[in-house]
């Protein structure tokens, strides 16, 4: 978390110095959308904390162990793609869930999983692509893509193996 904070800090801090070097005006609207932007997402993001811990909490950890950590496997891998697919407000409350459960045990594979599926494949924003793309390039987006997210957390599994396996050699 506290690299995460750093990292963004300095993005920041380059992004303001971009625009004193603009000028005062670009300085002010930057304020103003940047203020607008907070009073927007604020309370998703209340929201979405809360939900996620709650979710710590309230997720018994038998069931993250029987059902989403490293040893659950393929049926680990499986909920999570359709956990993805189905979360509503994307990484808004996707992240905070990952969060809470990487913090109750569950395995990396499942969580990366998770994460690709909830960009890649999610079908709450599916009618928004239709309306916007049309249903052919929607079908041929979601066919692309489908499939990538257990892929993406079978790799994730091995990478981590090969993580282990290095970390020990050393």
């Amino acid at each position: 978390m506290k690299s995460a904070l750093i990292s963004m800090v300095f993005f920041a801090a380059i992004v303001m110095i971009l625009a004193i070097i603009k000028g005062p005006e670009t300085v002010s609207a930057g304020v103003k959308a940047s203020g607008s932007q907070l009073l927007k997402f604020a309370p998703i993001l209340v929201v979405a904390l809360v939900i996620a811990g709650f979710a710590e909490v309230l997720i018994p950890s038998n069931f993250v162990e029987q059902w989403l950590s490293s040893s659950s496997g393929f049926k680990g891998i499986l909920i999570a793609w359709l956990a993805g697919i189905v979360t509503p407000g994307g990484s808004i409350v996707g992240m905070p869930l990952i969060a809470a459960m990487y913090s109750t045990g569950a395995g990396v594979g499942v969580l990366v999983t998770y994460a690709s599926s909830m960009a890649l494949s999610s079908f709450v924003k599916l009618p928004m692509e239709i309306a916007f793309y049309g249903w052919k390039f929607a079908a041929i987006r979601v066919g692309a893509t489908i499939l990538l997210p257990p892929l993406a957390g079978a790799a994730a599994v091995l990478i981590e193996k090969a993580a282990v396996k290095l970390t020990l050699s050393l």
